[in-house]
């Protein structure tokens, strides 16, 4: 016969999980949204300026949690240039422009931060 006993109880685990459920993140987004708008904005190929110039956030909260998006609002004939700028696109005349795969390295700092920093609020 074989026999398992276990002792104890989650108490200290559903404290923290309460604990982080309080957490107000607000000021943490807030923050790395704008390191976020500022990193993008200073690697954002230039010619006008104006994709650079357009780069902004926007924090959502549902009941699923809490998100952060970065946005560029500069939108020519439905299309995203800074989207177009990072990725390449096709001409009218049937080239192709290369892209420069500037948003993923200028963002993934500022991602890494915020986990560093939501971390640190949930486990004061």
């Amino acid at each position: 016969m074989i026999r398992y006993t276990v002792k104890g109880d989650f108490k200290n685990t559903r404290r923290f999980l309460k604990q982080a459920r309080k957490q107000n993140f607000d000021s943490i987004l807030e923050k790395y949204g704008e390191q976020g708008v500022e990193a993008l904005r200073s690697v954002t190929p230039v010619r006008t300026g104006k994709t650079a110039d357009s780069w902004d956030y926007e924090i959502v909260k549902d009941k699923s949690g809490v998100r952060i998006y970065w946005t560029n609002s500069n939108v020519q004939n439905g299309v995203s240039i800074a989207l177009i700028l990072d990725t390449g696109h096709g001409t009218g005349t049937g080239g192709y422009v290369q892209g420069r795969h500037y948003i993923s390295p200028a963002i993934q700092p500022i991602f890494d931060e915020i986990a560093d920093a939501a971390w640190k609020e949930v486990t004061k």
